[in-house]
């Protein structure tokens, strides 16, 4: 059976230490691709830029930068940049956590989720902590967890190939956050939902020496939900969290709500039009 091939991105940019570490270890078993940002990059979420040239450079042999965001890399690695399909894209490992509701605005989480929405699995990396304490350890989870889901990973490969062949041709998602701990301390791996967080603090507002104002965006909210359960929960309990998640934001429990809605709305609509 061939080596594994993953296609590596993150949002630090591609000289951060998440990404350079993450790489190192992935690559004793897989054969492992960066196509990252040039720049810092978080909070980008799944943003592609429409309007502006993108320009690839090479930095070594199997790593590439993009003056564009996490989602740009990988969209630019699958439709065109690299001359073949990877098996997985693999995101981080991010200088922080992505939890709760930071997943809608991660650019982390972003590029994992890009490689979904072209049919590939992806994972996303995070170190609950800023920082890059005990990295070497995340680093070391990380890539037993990669390596534990290449049967996974691969049967997914075979069956896009053949065509398609049930749930196996399905791609997958996994947000995952580390605990910054010693690897003596973490208790294992928990499969976790999303917990909630309080809304962000407020903006901050400074004035420059022209006497103009500027805004920085405020700092993420604390945990709102972090019951037993969540993402929140279990790291803080000192495992490792894994949350699938998926694209649908169908808000499914209210949709006979708002059919109800709009039928109504169609049905005066038509007795104003009527009189």
């Amino acid at each position: 059976m061939r080596r594994m091939r993953i296609l590596l991105s993150n949002d630090d940019g591609y000289q951060a230490p998440g990404i350079q570490a993450l790489a190192t270890a992935l690559r004793a078993f897989a054969d492992v691709e960066i196509v990252a940002p040039e720049h810092n990059n978080s909070a980008k979420s799944n943003a592609l830029t429409l309007n502006a040239p993108l320009y690839v450079h090479r930095a070594d042999e199997h790593v590439r930068y993009v003056n564009g965001t996490p989602a740009d890399c990988v969209h630019i690695a699958l439709t065109g940049l690299l001359p073949y399909r990877p098996d997985l894209v693999v995101s981080g490992i991010n200088n922080g956590a992505n939890m709760g509701d930071d997943t809608i605005y991660s650019g982390t989480v972003g590029a994992a989720m890009e490689g979904y929405l072209f049919g590939i699995p992806g994972i996303a990396f995070s170190l609950t902590e800023k920082g890059w304490a005990h990295l070497d350890d995340a680093v070391a989870l990380a890539a037993q967890l990669v390596r534990s889901l290449q049967p996974a990973v691969q049967a997914h490969a075979q069956a896009v190939a053949r065509g398609g062949d049930g749930g196996h041709a399905e791609p997958w998602l996994l947000n995952v956050n580390i605990p910054a701990l010693p690897r003596a301390q973490i208790r294992g791996f928990k499969v976790a939902r999303l917990g909630r967080r309080h809304a962000a603090e407020p903006v901050i507002t400074q004035v420059n020496p022209r006497g103009e104002t500027m805004y920085w965006i405020g700092a993420a909210g604390p945990a709102k939900d972090d019951a037993e359960g969540t993402d929140f929960h279990a790291t803080r309990q000192g495992y490792v969290a894994i949350t699938p998640l998926q694209i649908d934001l169908t808000d499914h429990a209210r949709l006979a709500y708002w059919a109800q809605t709009a039928a109504a709305l169609r049905a005066g609509a038509g007795d104003e039009a009527r009189a």
